[in-house]
């Protein structure tokens, strides 16, 4: 017999996406500001580390850990620019989130669509922090998966009432229309070049996915006074900006030591000084200090922001019962009788729902 407090819930990717759809993409995505911007204000209270990267020539497949001594969280992702050619999305993830105390996992989910939700976030909290004030167009280069999801964040919490798309498949620009169409008060304008794109924009966000050493943006293209959201510069080797736009900004990153190895600012010098993210959130840096200064956001995702995502879905499914309850882990009622346990209802319990799962597939019910 398994003990009834060890359950762990399980949110596939179809449940995290009802859960979101039902929530509301634009509600779901200010929550999620609000959880990440919370945690990042408890940033000392934090064991961080830069992630575990194992990369290969098509990609690179990830571990990100975090934890406050209370509850433990990691998310296993990929980035695998080419997987469109094999029908794959290009980043894959599942998280956990786990109990301190015991080590009990409370949440295994999938973590594919809250990447693109708490990476678009993020990015428009410091946005919010960083960019002027009225900033109301931006430039969205690359309009891949992130696309609509950056798009909704930046007109819902800044107001964007604009943005000049542009992408070098125009089905991708065209699919980003179409799927905003619906949202009141933003404009989605398709733009034939990086430059037209940029031209007269309050915010610049870069997007693009391959890996590769870019040069998305060349600093003749950047007017005073703008905000750039770099994102798709997120591993050794890859960027999206020419080094003198990064030179001649004020840099705003998650985690200095993992971004240094990571962002844009790999093109610099190990001195090149930035402010990391919670200070400007904590106000114990400005993120801004003249209307003609340019800022970057240098953002390569971080741990942090998947703890947040992970304790988000966790209190969104636990006050909905979405999802459902799985023995993850095996935890007899008499702990240390794992063979007795093995031996009995493990195997009979098993048995019993492979009946059940074949007479489903029959289109015979089970009673």
């Amino acid at each position: 017999m398994m003990s009834k407090t060890a359950m762990t819930r399980f949110l596939d990717a179809g449940d995290v996406a009802a859960l979101v759809r039902g929530i509301g993409p634009d509600k779901a995505l200010a929550q999620l500001a609000d959880e990440v911007r919370t945690d990042f204000l408890r940033w000392r209270e934090f064991e961080t580390s830069a992630r575990v990267a194992s990369h290969s020539p098509v990609g690179v497949i990830e571990l990100m850990p975090v934890t406050d001594g209370t509850q433990y969280a990691f998310k296993y992702v990929n980035g695998h620019p080419r997987n469109a050619r094999h029908g794959l999305p290009t980043v894959m993830a599942f998280g956990v989130l786990a109990e301190v105390s015991t080590g009990l996992p409370v949440l295994l989910a999938d973590l594919t669509l809250a990447t693109a939700l708490r990476t678009a976030a993020t990015s428009a909290l410091a946005a919010r922090a960083m960019a002027r004030p009225g900033a109301d167009t931006m430039a969205l280069i690359g309009n891949g998966a992130q696309a609509e999801f950056q798009a909704l964040a930046f007109h819902g919490m800044l107001g964007i009432r604009e943005v000049r798309a542009y992408d070098v498949d125009a089905a991708a620009t065209a699919r980003l229309r179409r799927n905003l169409a619906h949202v009141p008060g933003l404009a989605v304008v398709p733009a034939a070049s990086v430059r037209e794109a940029v031209a007269g924009a309050d915010i610049v966000s870069t997007v693009t996915a391959d890996k590769a050493r870019a040069t998305i943006l060349t600093p003749d293209m950047i007017a005073p006074g703008v905000h750039i959201n770099a994102v798709g510069g997120d591993c050794p080797g890859k960027t999206e900006l020419h080094a003198d736009v990064v030179r001649h900004a004020r840099v705003a990153v998650e985690y200095a030591p993992q971004t240094r190895i990571e962002g844009e600012i790999q093109q610099l010098p190990g001195d090149f000084p930035v402010t990391e993210l919670w200070r400007i959130l904590s106000g114990d840096e400005p993120g801004r200090t003249a209307a003609d200064d340019i800022t970057l956001f240098d953002s390569v995702g971080f741990a942090l922001e998947d703890y947040a995502a992970l304790r988000w879905l966790h209190a969104c499914a636990s006050a909905r019962d979405a999802g459902r309850r799985i023995e993850l882990v095996a935890a007899p009622a008499d702990s240390r009788d794992l063979y007795g346990w093995m031996m009995g209802a493990g195997p009979a319990r098993d048995a019993t729902a492979a009946v059940a799962c074949a007479l489903r597939r029959q289109g015979v019910a089970a009673g």
